[in-house]
Protein backbone atom coordinates (compact mmCIF):
# COMPACT_ATOMS: atom_id res chain seq x y z
CA UNK A 1 0.00 0.00 0.00
CA UNK A 2 1.21 3.54 -0.63
CA UNK A 3 2.71 5.22 2.41
CA UNK A 4 0.71 8.07 3.89
CA UNK A 5 2.27 11.49 4.12
CA UNK A 6 3.63 12.44 7.54
CA UNK A 7 1.64 15.13 9.35
CA UNK A 8 4.18 16.23 11.95
CA UNK A 9 6.57 17.96 9.57
CA UNK A 10 8.21 21.13 10.88
CA UNK A 11 9.98 23.89 9.02
CA UNK A 12 13.34 22.43 10.07
CA UNK A 13 12.46 18.98 8.78
CA UNK A 14 11.29 17.80 5.37
CA UNK A 15 10.02 14.49 4.06
CA UNK A 16 10.77 12.76 0.78
CA UNK A 17 8.09 10.43 -0.56
CA UNK A 18 10.45 8.52 -2.84
CA UNK A 19 8.85 7.87 -6.23
CA UNK A 20 5.28 9.19 -6.00
CA UNK A 21 2.62 6.74 -7.10
CA UNK A 22 5.06 3.84 -7.07
CA UNK A 23 5.64 3.51 -3.32
CA UNK A 24 4.30 -0.04 -3.41
CA UNK A 25 7.12 -0.92 -5.83
CA UNK A 26 9.91 0.71 -3.84
CA UNK A 27 11.46 -2.60 -2.81
CA UNK A 28 11.63 -3.79 -6.41
CA UNK A 29 12.88 -0.44 -7.73
CA UNK A 30 15.62 -0.45 -5.10
CA UNK A 31 17.22 -3.56 -6.64
CA UNK A 32 18.47 -1.96 -9.91
CA UNK A 33 19.23 1.29 -8.07
CA UNK A 34 21.40 -0.58 -5.56
CA UNK A 35 23.13 -2.59 -8.31
CA UNK A 36 23.95 0.58 -10.25
CA UNK A 37 25.31 2.22 -7.10
CA UNK A 38 27.54 -0.77 -6.35
CA UNK A 39 28.80 -0.77 -9.94
CA UNK A 40 29.50 2.96 -9.61
CA UNK A 41 31.49 2.45 -6.40
CA UNK A 42 33.45 -0.54 -7.70
CA UNK A 43 34.05 0.77 -11.22
CA UNK A 44 35.13 4.30 -10.37
CA UNK A 45 37.22 3.25 -7.35
CA UNK A 46 39.03 0.63 -9.43
CA UNK A 47 39.58 3.17 -12.19
CA UNK A 48 41.15 5.65 -9.76
CA UNK A 49 43.40 2.97 -8.24
CA UNK A 50 44.59 1.78 -11.66
CA UNK A 51 45.38 5.28 -12.89
CA UNK A 52 47.25 6.11 -9.69
CA UNK A 53 49.23 2.85 -9.68
CA UNK A 54 50.43 2.97 -13.30
CA UNK A 55 52.65 5.97 -14.20
CA UNK A 56 52.07 5.36 -17.93
CA UNK A 57 48.44 6.40 -17.36
CA UNK A 58 49.37 9.81 -15.97
CA UNK A 59 48.32 11.46 -19.23
CA UNK A 60 45.75 14.26 -19.73
CA UNK A 61 43.06 11.85 -20.90
CA UNK A 62 43.29 9.77 -17.75
CA UNK A 63 43.60 12.80 -15.50
CA UNK A 64 40.27 14.02 -16.87
CA UNK A 65 38.91 10.51 -16.42
CA UNK A 66 40.03 10.59 -12.78
CA UNK A 67 38.17 13.87 -12.28
CA UNK A 68 35.06 12.30 -13.80
CA UNK A 69 35.36 9.26 -11.52
CA UNK A 70 35.61 11.42 -8.37
CA UNK A 71 32.63 13.52 -9.46
CA UNK A 72 30.56 10.39 -10.17
CA UNK A 73 31.40 8.93 -6.75
CA UNK A 74 30.40 12.12 -4.93
CA UNK A 75 27.27 12.69 -7.02
CA UNK A 76 25.98 9.13 -6.59
CA UNK A 77 26.83 8.95 -2.90
CA UNK A 78 25.03 12.24 -2.21
CA UNK A 79 21.65 10.75 -3.21
CA UNK A 80 21.67 6.94 -3.42
CA UNK A 81 22.10 5.98 0.28
CA UNK A 82 19.19 8.25 1.23
CA UNK A 83 17.05 6.89 -1.61
CA UNK A 84 17.73 3.32 -0.51
CA UNK A 85 16.85 4.32 3.04
CA UNK A 86 13.48 5.56 1.78
CA UNK A 87 12.89 2.42 -0.29
CA UNK A 88 13.95 -0.09 2.36
CA UNK A 89 13.22 1.51 5.74
CA UNK A 90 10.67 4.26 4.88
CA UNK A 91 13.19 6.77 6.26
CA UNK A 92 11.57 9.80 4.65
CA UNK A 93 12.71 12.50 7.09
CA UNK A 94 15.59 14.82 6.24
CA UNK A 95 16.64 18.01 7.98
CA UNK A 96 16.44 21.26 6.06
CA UNK A 97 20.21 21.78 6.31
CA UNK A 98 20.90 18.25 5.04
CA UNK A 99 18.40 18.78 2.21
CA UNK A 100 20.06 22.01 1.11
CA UNK A 101 23.49 20.38 1.33
CA UNK A 102 22.32 17.45 -0.77
CA UNK A 103 20.76 19.81 -3.30
CA UNK A 104 23.97 21.81 -3.57
CA UNK A 105 26.17 18.75 -4.02
CA UNK A 106 23.87 17.14 -6.59
CA UNK A 107 23.57 20.17 -8.83
CA UNK A 108 27.08 21.57 -8.35
CA UNK A 109 28.66 18.23 -9.21
CA UNK A 110 26.29 17.84 -12.17
CA UNK A 111 27.64 21.14 -13.52
CA UNK A 112 31.18 19.91 -12.83
CA UNK A 113 30.54 16.64 -14.66
CA UNK A 114 29.26 18.54 -17.66
CA UNK A 115 32.42 20.65 -17.69
CA UNK A 116 34.67 17.59 -17.46
CA UNK A 117 32.81 15.94 -20.35
CA UNK A 118 33.57 19.04 -22.43
CA UNK A 119 37.22 18.83 -21.39
CA UNK A 120 37.38 15.15 -22.35
CA UNK A 121 35.87 15.88 -25.77
CA UNK A 122 38.47 18.63 -26.27
CA UNK A 123 41.20 16.19 -25.20
CA UNK A 124 40.15 13.72 -27.90
CA UNK A 125 39.95 16.49 -30.50
CA UNK A 126 43.53 17.59 -29.79
CA UNK A 127 44.84 14.02 -29.66
CA UNK A 128 43.32 13.08 -33.02
CA UNK A 129 43.46 16.32 -34.99
CA UNK A 130 46.80 17.58 -33.63
CA UNK A 131 48.56 14.53 -32.16
CA UNK A 132 52.14 15.82 -32.45
CA UNK A 133 51.33 18.75 -30.14
CA UNK A 134 49.08 16.79 -27.76
CA UNK A 135 51.33 16.89 -24.68
CA UNK A 136 52.59 20.39 -25.45
CA UNK A 137 49.01 21.73 -25.53
CA UNK A 138 47.53 19.74 -22.65
CA UNK A 139 50.30 20.19 -20.15
CA UNK A 140 49.82 19.43 -16.45
CA UNK A 141 49.21 23.13 -15.57
CA UNK A 142 46.63 23.38 -18.36
CA UNK A 143 44.83 20.25 -17.15
CA UNK A 144 44.87 21.59 -13.58
CA UNK A 145 43.55 24.96 -14.76
CA UNK A 146 40.70 23.28 -16.66
CA UNK A 147 39.79 21.26 -13.58
CA UNK A 148 39.87 24.38 -11.38
CA UNK A 149 37.76 26.34 -13.88
CA UNK A 150 35.20 23.53 -13.90
CA UNK A 151 35.02 23.62 -10.10
CA UNK A 152 34.76 27.41 -9.91
CA UNK A 153 32.01 27.51 -12.54
CA UNK A 154 29.93 25.05 -10.53
CA UNK A 155 30.43 27.03 -7.31
CA UNK A 156 29.60 30.36 -8.98
CA UNK A 157 26.46 28.98 -10.64
CA UNK A 158 25.04 27.01 -7.72
CA UNK A 159 25.92 29.13 -4.66
CA UNK A 160 23.42 31.96 -5.42
CA UNK A 161 20.60 29.45 -5.99
CA UNK A 162 21.27 27.59 -2.75
CA UNK A 163 21.58 30.85 -0.81
CA UNK A 164 18.32 32.17 -2.25
CA UNK A 165 16.40 28.96 -1.50
CA UNK A 166 17.76 28.85 2.06
CA UNK A 167 16.19 32.26 2.69
CA UNK A 168 12.75 31.35 1.36
CA UNK A 169 10.05 30.47 3.93
CA UNK A 170 8.72 26.93 3.52
CA UNK A 171 5.12 25.91 3.96
CA UNK A 172 4.16 23.07 6.29
CA UNK A 173 3.70 20.17 5.81
CA UNK A 174 7.00 20.25 3.90
CA UNK A 175 6.59 17.05 1.91
CA UNK A 176 8.37 16.64 -1.43
CA UNK A 177 7.14 14.20 -4.06
CA UNK A 178 10.70 13.26 -4.91
CA UNK A 179 13.42 10.79 -3.94
CA UNK A 180 16.06 13.46 -3.25
CA UNK A 181 16.22 17.21 -2.72
CA UNK A 182 15.99 18.43 -6.30
CA UNK A 183 15.88 22.23 -6.50
CA UNK A 184 12.60 22.47 -8.42
CA UNK A 185 10.92 20.16 -5.90
CA UNK A 186 12.22 22.26 -3.01
CA UNK A 187 10.96 25.46 -4.65
CA UNK A 188 7.44 24.01 -4.73
CA UNK A 189 7.42 24.20 -0.92
CA UNK A 190 8.18 27.93 -0.86
CA UNK A 191 5.53 30.17 0.69
CA UNK A 192 7.19 33.35 -0.58
CA UNK A 193 7.94 34.60 -4.08
CA UNK A 194 10.22 32.06 -5.78
CA UNK A 195 10.22 33.72 -9.21
CA UNK A 196 13.92 34.61 -9.11
CA UNK A 197 14.98 31.11 -8.01
CA UNK A 198 12.78 29.46 -10.65
CA UNK A 199 14.08 31.70 -13.43
CA UNK A 200 17.69 31.43 -12.29
CA UNK A 201 17.65 27.64 -12.01
CA UNK A 202 16.02 27.21 -15.42
CA UNK A 203 18.47 29.65 -17.02
CA UNK A 204 21.57 28.04 -15.53
CA UNK A 205 20.44 24.49 -16.35
CA UNK A 206 19.54 25.46 -19.92
CA UNK A 207 22.81 27.33 -20.43
CA UNK A 208 25.01 24.55 -19.04
CA UNK A 209 23.16 21.75 -20.85
CA UNK A 210 22.88 23.46 -24.23
CA UNK A 211 26.29 25.22 -24.32
CA UNK A 212 28.29 22.23 -23.08
CA UNK A 213 26.49 19.74 -25.31
CA UNK A 214 27.09 22.08 -28.28
CA UNK A 215 30.84 22.14 -27.57
CA UNK A 216 30.90 18.35 -27.20
CA UNK A 217 29.00 17.89 -30.46
CA UNK A 218 31.36 20.26 -32.27
CA UNK A 219 34.39 18.35 -30.97
CA UNK A 220 33.01 15.02 -32.11
CA UNK A 221 32.04 16.41 -35.52
CA UNK A 222 35.66 17.48 -36.03
CA UNK A 223 36.85 14.11 -34.72
CA UNK A 224 34.60 12.20 -37.11
CA UNK A 225 35.73 14.37 -39.99
CA UNK A 226 39.31 13.35 -39.22
CA UNK A 227 38.25 9.72 -38.86
CA UNK A 228 36.60 9.72 -42.29
CA UNK A 229 39.94 10.57 -43.85
CA UNK A 230 41.40 7.27 -42.62
CA UNK A 231 41.92 4.67 -45.32
CA UNK A 232 41.31 1.62 -43.13
CA UNK A 233 37.62 0.55 -42.94
CA UNK A 234 38.33 -1.27 -39.67
CA UNK A 235 39.78 1.88 -38.10
CA UNK A 236 36.75 3.90 -39.19
CA UNK A 237 34.35 1.27 -37.85
CA UNK A 238 36.12 1.12 -34.49
CA UNK A 239 36.21 4.91 -34.25
CA UNK A 240 32.49 5.22 -35.04
CA UNK A 241 31.70 2.55 -32.44
CA UNK A 242 33.77 4.28 -29.76
CA UNK A 243 32.44 7.77 -30.50
CA UNK A 244 28.90 6.43 -30.64
CA UNK A 245 29.16 4.81 -27.21
CA UNK A 246 30.60 8.01 -25.75
CA UNK A 247 27.79 10.12 -27.21
CA UNK A 248 25.14 7.69 -25.96
CA UNK A 249 26.40 7.94 -22.37
CA UNK A 250 26.53 11.73 -22.66
CA UNK A 251 22.97 11.76 -24.01
CA UNK A 252 21.86 9.74 -20.97
CA UNK A 253 23.30 12.50 -18.80
CA UNK A 254 22.00 15.59 -20.61
CA UNK A 255 18.61 14.55 -22.01
CA UNK A 256 16.94 13.04 -18.91
CA UNK A 257 18.30 15.83 -16.72
CA UNK A 258 16.88 18.61 -18.88
CA UNK A 259 13.63 16.73 -19.50
CA UNK A 260 13.02 16.16 -15.79
CA UNK A 261 13.58 19.85 -15.05
CA UNK A 262 11.22 21.10 -17.76
CA UNK A 263 8.61 18.47 -16.92
CA UNK A 264 8.71 19.56 -13.29
CA UNK A 265 8.23 23.16 -14.36
CA UNK A 266 5.79 23.03 -17.27
CA UNK A 267 4.05 19.64 -17.62
CA UNK A 268 2.05 19.24 -14.44
CA UNK A 269 -0.45 16.90 -16.12
CA UNK A 270 2.13 14.14 -16.57
CA UNK A 271 2.40 11.42 -13.90
CA UNK A 272 4.86 12.69 -11.26
CA UNK A 273 6.75 9.40 -11.14
CA UNK A 274 7.90 9.92 -14.75
CA UNK A 275 9.71 13.12 -13.87
CA UNK A 276 11.18 11.64 -10.67
CA UNK A 277 12.45 8.53 -12.44
CA UNK A 278 14.12 10.66 -15.13
CA UNK A 279 15.75 12.80 -12.43
CA UNK A 280 16.98 9.65 -10.67
CA UNK A 281 18.27 7.86 -13.75
CA UNK A 282 20.36 10.75 -15.09
CA UNK A 283 22.26 10.72 -11.80
CA UNK A 284 22.54 6.91 -11.55
CA UNK A 285 23.12 5.52 -15.05
CA UNK A 286 26.05 7.68 -16.32
CA UNK A 287 28.20 7.18 -13.16
CA UNK A 288 27.73 3.41 -13.49
CA UNK A 289 28.48 3.31 -17.23
CA UNK A 290 31.30 5.87 -17.41
CA UNK A 291 34.00 3.50 -16.06
CA UNK A 292 32.86 0.81 -18.50
CA UNK A 293 32.68 3.04 -21.58
CA UNK A 294 35.71 5.24 -20.93
CA UNK A 295 37.75 2.71 -18.98
CA UNK A 296 37.40 -0.94 -19.88
CA UNK A 297 36.99 -0.19 -23.59
CA UNK A 298 40.28 1.75 -23.59
CA UNK A 299 43.16 -0.53 -24.55
CA UNK A 300 45.73 1.65 -22.80
CA UNK A 301 43.88 1.29 -19.50
CA UNK A 302 43.45 -2.46 -19.95
CA UNK A 303 47.18 -2.79 -20.56
CA UNK A 304 47.88 -0.68 -17.48
CA UNK A 305 45.60 -2.89 -15.40
CA UNK A 306 47.48 -5.97 -16.55
CA UNK A 307 50.78 -4.36 -15.58
CA UNK A 308 49.46 -3.46 -12.13
CA UNK A 309 48.01 -6.92 -11.56
CA UNK A 310 51.19 -8.67 -12.71
CA UNK A 311 53.29 -6.28 -10.57
CA UNK A 312 55.44 -5.23 -13.53
CA UNK A 313 56.56 -1.65 -13.74
CA UNK A 314 55.88 0.06 -17.11
CA UNK A 315 58.88 0.99 -19.24
CA UNK A 316 59.72 4.66 -18.97
CA UNK A 317 58.84 6.70 -22.01
CA UNK A 318 57.02 3.82 -23.67
CA UNK A 319 53.86 5.73 -24.55
CA UNK A 320 53.73 8.81 -26.68
CA UNK A 321 51.16 11.50 -27.17
CA UNK A 322 49.66 10.17 -30.37
CA UNK A 323 46.20 8.98 -31.21
CA UNK A 324 46.70 5.87 -29.09
CA UNK A 325 46.08 8.05 -26.02
CA UNK A 326 42.53 8.83 -27.11
CA UNK A 327 41.16 5.37 -26.53
CA UNK A 328 39.96 5.20 -30.14
CA UNK A 329 42.80 2.94 -31.20
CA UNK A 330 43.02 4.49 -34.65
CA UNK A 331 46.77 4.73 -35.22
CA UNK A 332 49.52 3.24 -33.19
CA UNK A 333 51.77 5.87 -31.59
CA UNK A 334 55.44 5.91 -32.42
CA UNK A 335 57.97 5.53 -29.66
CA UNK A 336 60.78 7.93 -29.27
CA UNK A 337 64.19 7.26 -30.80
Amino acid sequence: MPHSRPTNTTLSELHLTGIPGLQHLHHWISIPFCIMYLITLAGNSTLLCMIKADPSLHLPMFLFLSMLAVIDLVMSTSITPKMLGIFWFHSTAISLDACLTQMYFVHAFSVMESGVLVAMAFDRYVAICNPLRYLSILTSPVVAAIGLATLLRAVVFMSPLTFQISRLPLCSPAVMDHSYCEHMAVLKLACGDATFSNTYSLSVSTYVGSFDSLLITLSYVLILRAVLSLSSPQARKKAFSTCGSHLCVMALFYIPGLLSMYMERYHQELPPHVQVLLADLYLLIPPAFNPLIYGIRTKQLRDGARRVISRRRPMAGGIGPGIQGTGLGLVKSKSGP
